[in-house]
């Protein structure tokens, strides 16, 4: 059993440390394991040793972030336990640091961006660092979020001219014809979550604007041949409902100066019986590719609500059961 204590030197911010009614400390009570108890400016830690350490690293890199002006919610507390607990020490602990670092992150108009697990972490470096990034994981990880934040920084700073994001309109090969409407109508629904993130970076109007303009393109993949994307930031979604053909196709795609991300999760392939994904094959084809950088998300990296990540898990340990009863 380890006993720490932590004392602060500026009431007035503990509130915004502590969360009314100590509901910050409660929650990183159930994320780390560890007992905290608050009295006045004073936080005493107890448990076993990595859940006591975790929970004092959580607290440090909240405290740095109240007084550095920054905002504190039960999403960054849960995002500083998440990290303080991750057995990848270095990453996490360059993480913690960013997240009350006001110069760190991605910088977007309405938002900065910092990552919220250690994974993310690794996530961002793949994407400033290689040409063609495969984000890889269960729904809520950030893969496709993150992805677009990269995108609309790059485009901030004049690094790229265009973003382009594209996904399989429909999950079953692209059957548009029984929808209603014309072309835009029939496949926004399906795009909608690249809107949702383009709309958290970007105010509504220059959302509007750039759309207007072709600098920002949301299209089915299907619009994707003959194409060559050069000066461009280009994501595909939902790329485990890929076939072989469109995945090659997409990612021959890459022009001069451009980046490609490719995101999805081959638990939930949503092909007919028989055809295979082309996310798949790419990933069993193009390892140890120079340029080419995959990163794996798991269910501890889910940053929505805690409940998701119990969902993920309770999905995952029920096809594990199933395979194995299917082998007996």
């Amino acid at each position: 059993m380890t006993n720490l204590e932590l004392s602060f030197d500026d009431n007035r911010l503990l509130p915004l440390l502590f969360g009314e009614h100590g509901q910050f400390l409660t929650r990183l009570e159930k994320q780390t394991g560890a007992r905290l108890v608050s009295r006045g400016n004073i936080v005493s830690i107890a448990g076993e040793d990595e859940a006591a350490q975790a929970a004092r690293a959580a607290i440090l890199a909240l405290w740095d972030r109240v007084k550095a002006g920054m905002p504190v919610g039960p999403g960054e507390v849960d995002a500083a336990a998440r990290l303080a607990i991750s057995a990848d020490v270095q990453t996490s602990g360059n993480a913690l640091a960013q997240m009350s670092d006001p110069r760190a992150g991605l910088k977007t108009k309405r938002r900065t961006i910092t990552p919220r697990s250690a994974t993310q972490a690794r996530y961002l470096e793949a994407l400033a660092e290689s040409e063609l990034v495969f984000g890889l994981g269960p729904a809520g990880t950030g893969k496709t979020y993150l992805a677009v934040a990269q995108a609309v920084s790059l485009l901030m700073q004049g690094t790229i001219e265009r973003i382009i994001l594209s996904r399989p309109a429909v999950e079953a090969g692209e059957r548009l014809g029984f929808l209603p409407g014309d072309m835009k109508e029939k496949v926004d629904p399906y795009l909608r979550p690249l809107y949702d993130a383009l709309h958290d970076m970007l105010p509504g109007d220059q959302v509007t604007k750039r759309l207007e303009t072709g600098v920002i393109e949301v299209a089915p993949l299907a619009f994707m041949r003959g194409r060559t994307l050069a000066h461009a930031f280009v994501i595909l979604d939902e790329a485990q409902n890929t076939t072989p053909m469109q995945m090659k196709m997409f990612l021959t795609r890459l022009g001069e100066g451009s980046r490609m991300v490719v995101t999805g999760d081959v638990t939930q392939i949503d092909l007919p019986s028989g055809q295979k994904s082309g996310l798949r094959e790419a990933l069993s084809i193009l390892r140890g590719v120079e340029g080419v950088s995959f990163v794996e998300f798991t269910d501890q990296d889910v940053v929505r609500h805690p409940l998701v990540g119990r969902i993920v898990r309770a999905y995952d340990a029920a096809d594990r059961a199933r395979k194995i009863a299917g082998e007996a």
